[in-house]
């Protein structure tokens, strides 16, 4: 019987410093999607409210433990959640890779490779949005002004390790110039 060696999506890739920005991974102990269903909204909003103190997030915004990732759907990130009346729930632990990009620089890193505006009167902190990271699809989420979480299919975690990396360098070499 083959011994099977559990390991994180990003084993050996992180962490990774360049300059003043910090790559590292981010484990959450459990990764819960939650829909609600039509006309439930309210209803699923206090449950998620009553069981970990965070209510269902406004579009393009996280509220602490729960972000918003499309139309009425979000994640529930290092929760676990009791069944909820009213919402569809599907556990997506194994499904996703974490990591924090953080420092000064952290936005002009992500500026590289993000289609979205990431000034802080556009993006700001506690904002949310399912974009593009180079070519892969990844939630980003802003934690503070140089602190964003990033989430991206476990299959993609080598690819966002190593693109994130290239910018990192590209930045810190430019502000090595300056």
């Amino acid at each position: 019987m083959a011994e099977l060696v559990s390991k994180s999506a990003f084993e050996g890739a992180l962490p990774i410093t360049h300059g003043d920005v910090t790559l590292s991974e981010l484990n959450h102990d459990a990764i819960t999607w939650v829909a609600p269903f039509k006309g439930k909204e309210a209803e699923v909003s206090d449950a998620l409210d009553s069981q970990i103190g965070a209510p269902f997030p406004e579009p393009g915004r996280s509220s602490g433990a729960v972000v918003w990732t499309g139309p009425r759907q979000a994640m529930v990130l290092g929760a676990t959640l009791d069944p909820i009346p009213g919402a569809a729930l599907s556990d997506q632990g194994s499904a996703w890779a974490c990591c924090t990009l953080e420092g000064d620089g952290a936005a002009e890193v992500l500026a590289r490779l993000v289609p979205i505006d990431l000034r802080d009167e556009a993006f700001a902190v506690d904002h949310a949005a399912r974009t593009l990271l180079g070519h892969m699809n990844c939630i980003l989420i802003r934690r503070a002004p140089q602190r964003f979480e990033i989430m991206v299919f476990r299959s993609m975690a080598t690819s966002c390790a190593h693109e994130l990396s290239r910018a990192m360098a590209m930045v810190a070499a430019r502000h090595a110039l300056a």
